[in-house]
């Protein structure tokens, strides 16, 4: 199973996204879509799993979750918008983490690329970064990988371009 995860893209997808999402299984959003014709495009692409995260309004909060916590491929995963990443998760998170016991834990919100292994919890954990053009990131980005039988291989980071630029198809 392949996966496309893109978060805080704040109702803006950049045109390469279909391209590079276009042999996924499905794509994961990590929250601050920013409007439903966003999710609407992305679910045109693969079919979409995402949760809200704290720019989103009450349109997205009916259509998605604040966590999807679910197995895919013998992988157990919690994706919510605003987690933190090890060891610095967010207090409110810590206990849930210790309970739900996730195999991959993937927020947003940071803007910040991460993908780190989380031995303590046996956990990896991954941030795909900024794709929309909202926010202090430098370039935008997203992530694909492989889930297969109960493991997570074959991660790509996908540079997408600079944030605020405007693609060379839209000149």
């Amino acid at each position: 199973m392949k996966i496309g995860l893109i978060s805080d893209t704040h109702s803006f997808l950049e045109p390469k996204v279909p391209s590079c999402f276009s042999d996924c299984d499905e794509i994961w959003h990590a929250g601050d879509i920013g409007d439903v014709e966003t999710a609407n495009k992305l679910s045109t692409i693969k079919p979409l799993r995402a949760v809200v995260g704290n720019i989103d309004g009450k349109e997205l909060q009916i259509l998605y979750p604040e966590h999807q916590v679910f197995v895919a491929e013998g992988v157990k995963v919690w994706i919510t918008h605003i987690g933190g990443y090890p060891p610095h998760y967010t207090t409110k998170l810590k206990a849930s983490l210790a309970q739900i016991k996730p195999d991959l834990f993937i927020c947003g919100h940071s803007h910040i690329l991460r993908v780190i292994a989380d031995p303590q919890r046996k956990l990896l954990h991954i941030n795909p970064g900024a794709a929309g053009n909202h926010g202090f990131h430098k370039i935008k980005t997203i992530i694909t990988f492989h889930l297969v039988q109960g493991k997570i291989s074959q991660l790509d980071v996908i540079e997408l371009g600079k944030r605020g630029s405007i693609p060379a198809s839209l000149l």
